[in-house]
């Protein structure tokens, strides 16, 4: 089979492109600009051009694969579709590749990454196994793909925008957040909890979901917040999935069916106690990472068992698990100064991380530097931004990456910055960063975004280190 990919630096098109290579498939792609990703998978023996040029199209494709990022006037798209090649969403190719399998499907507005990586890496450590698609690139595997023909299991990260994980029929769902976002695409908070719903409705009738406590709670300000009324509202909500097992998670508080207790961090690790429905497990460990990926993990720790895996199967594959580039990354860890790089876009995202910083390093001087991601979405959340950024003792703002926008007038990084009620706060270009950052001082210093922010990391690196 010929398979080509349109937008193949993707992390979830990668994946898709790595696992047909791997099959013994011919594949090749374009994509807007290189990346370290993409030389990967050159290095890797794939074929990939940077022109939107049709004449690079291979004459014998066989099916074509695109993402919504691929905008309807790219010209190698028009002339696929005047071919009569066959297009299929990435989105509609992974729910075909996992409908005959044990599907594990991991959705949710934050911590989907870091979550699948985990389950995908306690299956690895067992002799359970697993396939998986994934949104990052996982450091125990060096790759956002993992291909075991031998196992029934498949882990996936299933992605919410453009409702791409409509697409997947779980036997295992976890659910890890429904905050707003994507409201480009969604409109309204509503609607994408709305989607979410259909999601959780779409799990087997003999499997489970494992979804955050409060998930299916909205937020509007019309609705009554009343804890009553609240909590009848989730469990009505909760409920609506009586066709499969329902387990709950939470980081705080005891209510739920899995939850961590007697949290603590010791030699740079942290530590904690695992409540399940069979009992207690003492003394997790996951090795140098954030406060927040304890949730992270209990989500973990909850598919793993459920599939089967024994206490010690757990505390092994937890106490080795080496994180996601991008997600907590250190970069430098030194007595002199901490360098973290983060994915983090969304404001709830940002607060955590800047919590879990904070946590570890209680009394360093902390310097935040963040590329806002989307226009629609900083225009969005301008006000939650400035909320979550606050903490920091610096802040440095950078131009908004657009993506797939267009700009929105009267719509920059301007309108965060101006809602921050603190002196100590920058906008600056890329090239004046590089200026500006080591006349901060920082003890500790946090990079953040999902846009090309990630190309600015080794620089930065060096100029710190320097």
């Amino acid at each position: 089979m010929n398979y080509y990919f349109l937008g193949i630096g993707g992390i979830g098109m990668s994946a898709l492109a790595r696992f047909f290579h791997q099959r013994g498939d011919r594949v090749s792609g374009y994509d807007r600009t290189p990346s370290p990703l993409t030389r990967q998978l050159e290095a890797e023996g794939i074929a990939i051009h940077y022109d939107d040029n049709p004449d690079l199209l291979p004459e014998d494709i066989q099916l074509a694969v695109y993402t919504p990022a691929i905008p309807a006037d790219n010209a190698e798209l028009q002339t696929l579709q005047q071919r009569n090649i066959p297009l299929r969403k990435r989105a509609e190719v992974l729910g075909e590749l996992t409908r005959d399998k044990c599907c594990i499907a991991v959705a949710g507005t934050h911590g989907k990454t870091t979550t699948s990586s985990m389950i995908a890496h306690l299956l690895r450590q067992s002799d359970e196994g697993c396939s998986a698609f994934l949104g990052g690139i996982c450091k125990n595997f060096d790759s956002n793909i993992v291909v075991d023909p031998k196992s029934r299991y498949v882990v996936v990260e299933a992605d919410e925008y453009d409702r791409s994980f409509l697409q997947l029929h779980p036997h295992v769902a976890v659910i890890t957040a429904t905050d707003a976002d994507h409201l480009d695409i969604y409109g309204t908070h509503e609607c994408l909890i709305d989607a979410f719903r259909q999601f959780a409705s779409q799990v087997d009738s003999d499997g489970t979901l494992i979804v955050k406590e409060g998930t299916f709670q909205t937020h509007n300000e019309e609705e009554d917040t009343h804890n009553n009324e609240t909590e009848h509202h989730n469990h009505s909500n909760i409920q609506a999935f009586r066709h499969s097992s329902i387990l709950k998670y939470t980081a705080h508080g005891i209510e739920a069916d899995y939850y961590p207790w007697n949290v603590r961090h010791y030699g740079g690790n942290l530590f904690f106690d695992l409540r399940t429905p069979k009992g207690v497990i003492y003394d997790l460990q996951l090795s140098h990472t954030a406060l927040y990926n304890v949730e992270n993990a209990v989500a973990a720790a909850a598919v793993a068992l459920e599939c089967g895996l024994n206490e010690h199967q757990l505390r092994a594959g937890l106490k080795s698990f080496l994180g996601v580039r991008r997600r907590f990354d250190y970069q430098i860890d030194s007595k002199e100064l901490v360098y973290i790089d983060d994915y983090a876009h969304h404001p709830q995202e940002i607060a955590a991380v800047i919590e879990s910083v904070r946590y570890l390093y209680p009394d360093k001087r902390l310097v935040v530097v963040f590329q806002p991601h989307l226009y629609t979405r900083t225009r969005d959340f301008a006000d939650q931004f400035a909320d979550a950024l606050m903490p920091a003792d610096e802040i440095v703002l950078l131009p908004i990456y657009p993506a797939r926008e267009e700009p929105i007038l009267g719509v920059t990084s301007h309108r965060i910055l101006h809602k921050i009620d603190k002196m100590s706060k920058y906008y600056c270009s890329v090239e004046q960063l590089f200026e500006l950052l080591p006349a901060l001082y920082p003890d500790v210093l946090l990079t953040l975004g999902a846009g090309d922010i990630d190309r600015l990391v080794p620089k930065i690196k060096d100029l710190m280190t320097e």
